[in-house]
């Protein structure tokens, strides 16, 4: 899996004439680690060799070649995930009260009646899917409490 999401990860950087460094192979790696987005300065605890600037402008590069997800959701700091299509296909809880962001997967029959319902609604409207995204807004169990 993980040479698999490193030889993608070079390609797409490839393809837009950037190398696939030590530096971004190590912030893949962090990512791939985690088990929910995470902000900049989480990802740097993960990987305390990585100064912050130059991981800040390779995650920009990273996200350009699509390769990793950044989530804004409102709190202090964005989240960074790998793609999707690098990993597995799910959606988010978003903490309105303190930015947390937690990875969700729905049952595979539960996915495809989406998939369903949102391509009848978008060829209603001439409307060609790529796929769908579902953030789900609300209160984590620490802030609820």
């Amino acid at each position: 899996m993980r040479d698999d999401l490193h030889a993608a990860a070079e390609a797409r950087l490839g393809d837009r004439r950037q190398r696939y460094t030590a530096n971004r192979r190590a912030i893949i790696d962090a990512l791939a680690a985690q088990t929910s987005p995470v902000t900049l300065p989480e990802l740097l605890t993960a990987r305390p060799g990585l100064s912050q600037s130059s991981t800040y402008r390779n995650l920009a590069m990273l996200e350009e070649a699509a390769v990793v997800r950044r989530i804004v959701s409102g709190g202090e700091h964005a989240h960074y995930e790998l793609a999707e299509d690098l990993t597995e296909h799910h959606h988010h809880l978003v903490c309105t009260g303190c930015g947390a962001i937690e990875d969700v997967v729905l049952e595979p029959g539960l996915e495809r009646r989406l998939d369903a319902a949102f391509a009848r609604a978008a060829t209603d409207r001439g409307f060609e899917t790529d796929g769908h995204a579902i953030d789900i807004y609300g209160r984590c169990a620490s802030c609820a409490a």
